[in-house]
């Protein structure tokens, strides 16, 4: 059992609980031998079957019980193992919504789809299995053994000596059948995250007329997947048909041992019979483990893969208990501040954001800009709540968004657009209404009007009921890009942060979108992260980023007039410098 399973809540109990049933079973087991080795006994004396209805009453109820408890155990396990993968999944949804969209790209969202759906289900049947079967190899054996050896000590000397080399094995074969699983569960994670991209990709693929090479590619992969599983099922099978062929010697060598002294007359038939039968008792737990060890494998790398997200120092989660609240929307007078703001996302890379210190205020259009790798994602994704800073702090209207209460209100103010907008599996009306799901049907046509989108839904078959996404209709960039602005539109929320929203788009319809767009940033705070510098003239804030450091802050005009950084950005990318 690994040790991550003693750090969750209510383990003891139900090791203490599961302990119980084990020691009653341990005795039903041996009242149950007894009685069957005297009645077999007596039978082979010539006692009539009448004069044993007795033992034969102590039996079946030894052995009615014994089955009762084992049930017990694994009802046991199956509540607790319940609770724990619920608590693990909620604890790994939060975990993740914490660390961010950056952790998700970099991980990949295909693995960790695949982690916090199949891989807590593993873990769930890891648990259930694992704590029973671990209670019964600690207690069983030596319970029996101490038994067998007050009955007959040679065989107790035998079942001594034969047990560690059953374990030795088990050790090496465990140890093979890990290594297996690793490599099986690392192609695993990458034919999730091949698929995942390669459903994101299909249109484009399909466009340049390369679907078919890449058919081959998904054919390769999940080849590499097939191979590592049927070597992990060969190792379980033959560790499997080891450990039953060393036990079986092993009980052979009592028998042979016991029948030899039948023979002799130094023992007799009765307890003889008893250690006989307590024998595979003897070896049945070790024997469980090993062929349940190979079932929980995946579960137990799962429980480890999701343990070592959910201990990741950054991204503390925040405090609830917020003596300061802010209790207003943003308006006018409303203002962020960032405190000498710090990113590091690991300690063997240099800072994304060094000593960030600014004020924004109001309604008003923020660009941030920079050159790729300058911090302009991880500011946006800063100021949304999204990412918490290493150091320094956010603060909004004098309240820090560290504490829980803010933080959320923080976040039920702003809308998030990234590059990539994520389309739902359902309708455009249902896309549309993420941020508003009770928004009426006038509202969302007015949404998809002002952020450009009624042509596209006119032209679709079933409009605004036309299903999208991975399972329907697909959308080009362009209008990906649309959907997620009616969104933002819709939601009414009063800041906006749109991350590189036109970076894959052409200049052509990036410039009809940011016709659409500007007029609909009135009344609103708007952060803009963006390497177009056409979009400056129209800021009201500018923010330039090097290195992930803040070099320079102004208006369109002010920067142009300081000649630096901004100056040369904006001749290299040939703007008319006004």
């Amino acid at each position: 059992m690994g040790r991550e399973l003693m750090l969750f809540k209510g383990i003891r109990a139900v090791l203490s609980i599961i302990t119980v049933f084990t020691l009653i079973q341990c005795c039903c087991i041996i009242v149950a031998a007894q009685a069957l080795a005297e009645v077999i006994s007596e039978l082979f004396a010539g006692a009539p079957i009448e004069t044993q209805a007795g033992k034969l009453l102590i039996f079946a109820i030894a052995y009615i019980v014994r089955h009762l408890m084992a049930f017990l155990q694994q009802r046991t396990a199956q509540r607790y193992a319940a609770v724990t993968s619920t608590t693990m999944r909620q604890s790994l949804i939060n975990k993740l919504f914490q660390l961010g969209p950056r952790f998700a790209g970099v991980q990949g969202t295909g693995s960790l789809t695949t982690l916090v759906l199949e891989g807590v289900t593993q873990f769930r049947s890891y648990v259930e299995l694992v704590i029973p079967r671990m209670v019964g190899v600690s207690i069983v054996p030596v319970v029996l053994l101490i038994y067998i050896a007050l009955q007959d000590a040679p065989s107790g000397i035998i079942l001594v000596v034969t047990m560690p080399i059953v374990i030795v094995f088990m050790i090496l074969i465990g140890l093979a059948a890990k290594s297996q699983v690793e490599k099986q569960q690392d192609s695993y994670r990458g034919l999730s995250n091949h698929f995942v991209d390669s459903l994101r990709g299909m249109e484009t693929l399909k466009f340049l007329g390369i679907s078919h090479n890449h058919a081959l590619t998904i054919a390769k992969v999940s080849d590499r997947f097939t191979t590592a599983t049927m070597r992990t099922l060969r190792t379980a099978f033959l560790s499997s048909f080891a450990l039953d062929f060393i036990t079986m010697l092993s009980v052979a060598s009592v028998a042979v041992s016991l029948g030899l002294r039948l023979v002799n007359g130094s023992i007799l038939l009765v307890p003889a019979l008893t250690v006989l039968i307590l024998a595979p008792e003897y070896f049945l737990p070790v024997r469980l483990l090993g062929s349940d060890y190979h079932a929980t494998l995946n579960g137990k790398e799962a429980g480890a893969a999701m343990t070592s997200i959910l201990q990741l120092p950054s991204q503390a989660l925040p405090s609830m208990d917020s003596k300061e609240e802010v209790s207003a929307a943003w308006n006018q007078a409303s203002r962020l501040t960032l405190s000498s703001v710090g990113v590091k996302h690991n300690e063997a890379s240099p800072c994304s954001l060094e000593a960030i210190s600014l004020e924004i205020s109001g309604y008003r259009k923020v660009a941030i800009i920079g050159e790729t790798g300058a911090g302009k994602s991880t500011l946006i994704e800063v100021i949304g709540g999204l990412l918490t800073p290493s150091t320094g702090q956010l603060s909004w209207n004098g309240c820090n968004l560290a504490d829980g209460l803010n933080h959320e209100a923080w976040r039920m103010e702003t809308v998030y657009m990234p590059q990539h907008p994520y389309l739902f599996s359902c309708s455009m009306i249902d896309n549309i209404r993420f941020y508003r799901p009770e928004a009426t049907w006038e509202e969302v046509e007015q949404a998809a009007i002002q952020a450009g989108l009624k042509g596209c839904i006119d032209r679709l078959p079933n409009g605004l009921h036309e299903l999208i996404g991975g399972g329907g209709r697909q959308l080009s960039g362009g209008q990906a890009q649309r959907v997620a602005l009616a969104r933002a539109f819709l939601s009414r929320r009063p800041v906006l942060l749109l991350d590189e929203p036109t970076a894959h788009l052409d200049i052509e319809t990036e410039y009809e979108l940011k016709e659409t767009m500007l007029p609909l940033f009135d009344n609103k705070l708007v952060v803009l992260a963006t390497h177009r510098l056409h979009w400056m003239p129209d800021m009201d804030q500018i923010l330039v980023l090097e290195h992930g450091r803040l070099a320079e802050v102004g208006t369109h005009k002010q920067l142009l007039a300081q000649q630096g950084l901004y100056y040369r950005m904006m001749l290299s990318q040939l703007e008319e410098v006004l």
